[in-house]
């Protein structure tokens, strides 16, 4: 029995979402019948992130177990002949079968999209926000500074958590909000996010980008640990998860480690 990681990247517009669940089709449903059909096993995948319905991921991650023979790096292209065009696999590898991608230590990169320009583009309707009123980027990117370090994001957090006693304090390690032409990027990098928190940030920074609130007004929208008095909800489908890393598992982690060690010896 191997395990195998998977990097996972889809366009969520007509799924309800990463997890498998009885409303709907989602990614994960689609990838273990993928796989399922390739090795003979009935598979079960676990995911990193389960993203909600019509957001979307460049760099997901999963993994499952098997006994099939096939090398770990063969299975991204056996299962892209077999997934559907808005679900692909970038890269494939087998990995220790202690690793769990959601229980182990992680880096993960989330960017917000906004379409800030006078008519709607029909072509990026799936993967932005559109949004008509001027939007001031550079008052958006000094307030997402803010953001950066250990805080309680409570302020950030969908009021339907069913589980109050979970932390909400979290690292952020960058945030920055960049004009491209009548694009807006909102990228955010941290430890750990909670449920809804990039959507609910994205929607507090557009309220300051549209004027209605200050940027330094963010560090007390933090500090009151109140979800009213953040923003609103930003739409589903102008996110994207854009890679998860896990410091301790790459390669070059081991090899530092190991020269530390030497080193102290």
């Amino acid at each position: 029995m191997k395990r195998v990681m998977l990097t996972v990247a889809y366009d969520g517009t007509n799924y309800c979402g990463w997890q498998v669940q009885p409303n709907g089709i989602a990614v994960q449903q689609v990838l273990n019948a993928a796989l399922s059909e390739i090795t003979g096993e009935q598979i079960h995948t676990i995911g990193a992130s389960r993203t909600d319905a019509g957001v979307h991921a460049r760099g997901n991650v999963a993994v499952f177990d098997t006994s099939a023979r096939m090398p770990g790096d063969k299975y991204s292209y056996a299962l892209n002949t077999r997934l559907p065009d808005d679900i692909k696999i970038q890269g494939s590898r087998e990995v220790s079968p202690e690793f769990h991608p959601r229980f182990t230590s992680t880096v993960k990169t989330y960017e917000y999209k906004i379409l800030n320009r006078r008519f709607p583009d029909p072509t990026r309707r799936n993967d932005t926000c559109f949004l008509y009123v001027p939007l001031d980027a550079e008052r958006m990117d000094r307030a997402a500074r803010y953001l950066i370090g250990e805080h309680d994001f409570r302020s950030f957090q969908a009021s339907g958590e069913t589980n109050p006693d979970r932390s909400t304090v979290r690292t952020i390690y960058s945030a920055r909000v960049i004009r491209e032409e009548d694009l807006i990027r909102f990228r955010i990098c941290g430890n750990g996010f909670l449920y809804n928190m990039v959507r609910i940030l994205a929607g507090t920074l557009v309220e300051i980008g549209k004027g209605r609130t200050e940027p330094e007004e963010l560090k007390g929208i933090l500090e009151s640990r109140d979800r009213s008095a953040a923003g609103p909800t930003a739409p589903a489908r102008g996110l994207t998860l854009m890679e998860i890393k896990y410091p301790e598992w790459e390669p070059d982690f081991f090899n530092r480690k190991q020269k530390a060690t030497a080193e102290k010896i």
